[in-house]
């Protein structure tokens, strides 16, 4: 094992919660800050050996993740969510990334499935992601979205991560109402400018075109359509 501190959140993840501690067994420490779970999320994550924590979340993404970073004991960071894996080849990356112990942060490339199927144009075409850092003058701000602060110089590490992002459509759409609020409440907490003819008819037809045809969403078939048109569904109720 080395040196390493992985940092997950959690909220009734029982059936993502094992594969992802199992895909991270080479850290020293694996934190679990469980957001009030009415599942077996905390039971199943200490049984793998994760330290679980539970405090309420309330929203706010920046603050529960670096209320993570505080608890980590290690010196390096590794942030994963439960819907996502590390490969083989990517844990044996990191490994030798804390060992080498430059003070550098470290983006991840992110693979999307979207109920398992590999999506690789539009709206879940292939992100990078900042998720392996030293802990140091790392914290993590705003609601959603959040954005990983930090001191240090980026690269991009090699090998990929696997993503699930949605197991079914239910749960793609039980999140579209929950973060268009969080984007709204953003904006207006930012005091943003909203109008109608630009922000509510104009900007979720750029959305789509944008996501369908110059990020490729075409080439994914009925589905890279489906998603690019939910993607204008999701910029019309955050606008309005």
């Amino acid at each position: 094992m080395i040196k390493l501190s992985v940092l997950i959140l959690a909220r009734n993840e029982e059936n993502n919660i094992e594969e992802c501690i199992n895909s991270v067994n080479f850290a020293s420490e694996i934190i679990v800050i469980d957001d009030n779970s009415t599942d077996r999320t905390k039971q199943l994550a200490e049984a793998k050996g994760a330290r679980v924590i539970n405090r309420a979340m309330n929203g706010d993404w920046g603050s529960q993740q670096t209320f993570a970073i505080e608890q980590a004991k290690e010196e390096w960071i590794f942030f994963i969510d439960c819907d996502e894996r590390v490969t083989p080849e990517l844990a044996l990356e990191i490994q030798a990334k804390v060992e080498e112990n430059k003070q550098i942060a470290y983006e991840v490339r992110r693979i999307n499935h979207f109920m398992k199927r590999k999506v690789t144009h539009g709206v879940l075409r292939p992100d990078y992601v900042c998720r392996l850092m030293p802990k140091k003058g790392s914290r993590v701000e705003g609601f959603v979205h959040p954005a990983i602060i930090h001191p240090y110089d980026m690269e991009k590490l090699k090998h990929d991560m696997i993503h699930y992002t949605y197991s079914s459509w239910d749960h793609y759409y039980n999140k579209i109402i929950p973060y268009s609020k969080l984007s709204a409440d953003k904006f207006e907490k930012n005091n943003k400018s909203v109008s109608f003819l630009g922000s509510v008819v104009f900007r979720p037809f750029w959305a789509f075109l944008k996501m369908y045809i110059i990020h490729g969403g075409i080439l994914d078939g009925k589905l890279g359509f489906a998603l690019s048109a939910n993607h204008y569904a999701y910029t019309l109720f955050k606008y309005t």
